[in-house]
């Protein structure tokens, strides 16, 4: 409206008048630069601060090499789903908060791709991004982390790359949880609450953790000297349906499992509502355990055991580990980061 000025945005100048230096001494600053002195980088930080300067994107990418994007590629089909019928995702929330808000530390910016999981699509779709968007950094999720032609496609266009999940490879990034570990965690405390008949319903066999998890739980069962019935082992892919036909398949049997292990909460969650129909008290008569602890695990009746998942954490390590590479081809790393089993109360001694 006439009459009113426009407030003008601070400039990378007027930042550099604020504090008595010239205008590339702030770029330096901003870019992480080195030869500035710690009381000058100091000044120019708190007048950033006072005077609400926001670098331009598209200048800083014109001031050198980097694009100062990251971005993250996870499962189109999966997300999807999760978000039509309303369910939303928390992995993909928590994946989000962990590399969103370290990318913030750095004056980064992230963005969310999603890609097909079949593998000349996902190529073709990242192919796109890479040349439109030319990132600084790629995280992969499950199960692109384990697809060696994005891989490989990463590694021709000289872009970095950080693989988040189960994953140790001679290229790239590798941040991970233990999920064998993780699934002979679960079985151990589950052994030690009394349990023999233990069952597993697992994952989606598009991801390596689906397959870790069953070795883990197989591994753990052959050290205790336990048998698996062939019954006891049901497949799964992370959906509500696929874990209410795996408990339906365990539970209306003459020799059920007093126990069973859900590859995630969502099928553990089908697992209680099989029970629950059935009558079957839980612990009382069915220990049950899962893995991710998504919130719904502390909300669920009653409130569910379970292998909590750092993927924050992970994808926090992930983006840092690509900021601190600057757009540069990073030497092969491994991290690992600690998973953590939350006991609540639907695992408990076995009765008998």
């Amino acid at each position: 409206m006439a009459g009113i000025e426009k407030k003008k945005s601070p400039t990378l100048k007027d930042v550099a008048a604020v504090c008595g230096v010239s205008y590339q001494t702030v770029s330096r600053v901003i870019n992480n630069a080195p030869n500035v002195k710690a009381e000058v980088r100091q000044r120019i930080e708190a007048a950033i601060e006072e005077l609400g300067y926001a670098p331009n994107l598209a200048a800083r990418r014109m001031g050198g090499n980097r694009s100062y994007l990251i971005i993250a590629i996870n499962d189109r089909a999966r997300t999807l789903d999760n978000w039509k019928v309303g369910r939303g995702n928390d992995w993909v929330d928590q994946m989000l908060y962990g590399a969103m808000m370290e990318c913030e530390e750095h004056d980064y910016r992230m963005l969310f791709e999603l890609v097909d999981t079949e593998s000349s699509m996902a190529t073709k779709q990242l192919e796109r991004a890479l040349s439109s968007l030319k990132p600084d950094g790629v995280i992969l999720t499950p199960p692109h982390n384990e697809n060696q032609e994005l891989a490989n496609l990463l590694t021709k266009n000289g872009t970095p790359f950080a693989r988040i999940g189960s994953s140790r490879h001679d290229d790239g990034i590798n941040v991970m949880m233990d999920d064998k570990a993780a699934a002979v965690t679960a079985t151990d405390h589950l052994i030690a609450l009394g349990h023999e008949k233990i069952a597993f319903i697992s994952g989606s066999p598009e991801y390596l953790a689906s397959k870790l998890r069953l070795e883990g739980y197989r591994e753990a069962m052959a050290k205790a000297d336990l048998s698996i019935d062939a019954a006891w082992e049901q497949p799964g892919d992370f959906s509500f349906d696929s874990g209410m036909t795996g408990a339906r398949s365990l539970l209306d049997t003459s020799n059920p499992p007093s126990a069973i292990i859900a590859s995630n909460d969502e099928m553990a969650f089908a697992v209680l509502h099989v029970a629950n129909g059935k009558n079957i008290e839980v612990p009382g008569q069915l220990s049950v355990i899962s893995f991710e602890d998504t919130p719904g695990a502390r909300f669920s009746v009653p409130p569910l055991t379970a292998i909590r998942q750092p993927t924050a954490a992970m994808s926090e390590r992930a983006a840092r580990e690509l900021i601190t590479a600057k757009g540069n081809l990073p030497a092969v790393t491994d991290h690992v980061v600690e998973f953590q089993l939350i006991i609540r109360e639907t695992t408990g001694h076995f009765n008998g």
